[in-house]
């Protein structure tokens, strides 16, 4: 009978595979970092050159636009800019890239030169302009912009914090009443305006206040001038820039505009917390999808 030599190795038998498996492949990790990349890049340039997403933080827009509001902003109606990116390398400058003139009633957003924040603002007069305003009402071209009175808007008591760390609606306490359906709401004092061009939309003016009274101030080329419709409530041009003022100092130029305001896309009432149970209830559904656009009536009644 043979014996096995002790020098003879023994053949380990050979792992068992499944005849369906597919062999595993290592990650490409370089491959997934440039798909990332890549997915990065498409963002911001389509942040940058088509549109990209807003919140609006303060009161100053009301009863338009509510702090809450999730907008879309367009970045092409004016051409490019600096303030189109969404990420900066290169220095602040003045040119612009396709460049075209706001309209009467466009809500744009404005990147003042000299802070971090956006503002958003209504353009009520363009470059050639002259504009002035005598108790809130707006001069242009020396014809007064129709100002009508209109029921008051109904602003529902909600949860929402402004920027300075307030309640949204403080300043309208005065106005504020339970309706017979035991729904709280603000009723403040409300207008219409429509521009030259026909665009109307509403304003809120409470009291003569210190710049209801302004100019005549005419507005330069390539410039524009910017108000909010919450005009008791507003930084806007009537108001001057620098240290301790939020004003806009004066017509904007429109180098320094990053947009125009579309629609709406949903709004949150300030009640939403992280538990996900609140965000639907939070939600105020007859605002999604609304349009920013100023309505048209037809030419303004002593401006033609």
């Amino acid at each position: 009978m043979s014996t096995m030599s002790a020098e003879t190795p023994i053949e380990e038998p050979a792992p068992k595979t499944d005849p369906g498996e597919t062999p595993k492949e290592k990650v490409n990790w370089w491959h997934e970092l440039r798909g990332l990349a890549l997915m990065l890049m498409a963002v911001l340039a389509f942040h940058t050159f088509v549109a990209k997403p807003f919140y609006i933080p303060s009161g100053s827009m009301m009863p338009n636009l509510l702090v809450g509001d999730r907008l879309v902003v367009s970045k092409w109606p004016y051409g490019w800019s600096w303030v189109s990116a969404s990420f900066h390398l290169l220095p602040r400058g003045e040119w612009r890239i396709a460049p075209d003139t706001p309209e009467y009633g466009d809500i744009v957003i404005v990147v003042p030169p000299d802070r971090e924040e956006d503002y958003i603002k209504r353009v009520v007069a363009l470059p050639g302009d002259t504009i002035a305003l005598v108790n809130g009402q707006i001069i242009l071209n020396g014809a007064p912009v129709p100002r009508e009175q209109e029921p008051p808007v109904q602003l529902r008591e909600d949860a929402q914090i402004c920027a300075d760390g307030g309640p949204c609606l403080a300043d309208f306490m005065r106005y504020r009443r339970a309706l017979p359906s035991g729904r709280v709401v603000f009723e403040p004092p409300t207008y219409r305006e429509t521009l030259p061009s026909g665009a109307s939309y509403l304003v809120i003016d409470e009291e003569n206040a210190g710049m209801d009274n302004y100019g005549p101030v005419t507005v330069p080329d390539g410039h524009v001038f910017l108000m909010g419709d919450n005009r008791d409530n507003s930084s806007d041009s009537r108001f001057p820039e620098g240290p301790g003022s939020l004003g806009l100092g004066g017509p904007v130029p429109i180098h320094d505009i990053g947009g125009r305001a579309e629609f709406l896309t949903f709004s949150l009432d300030g009640s939403a917390s992280w538990n996900p149970l609140t965000w639907w209830k939070s939600l105020r559904p007859d605002r999604a999808w609304t349009t920013l656009r100023p309505e048209l009536r037809g030419s303004a009644k002593g401006n033609e």
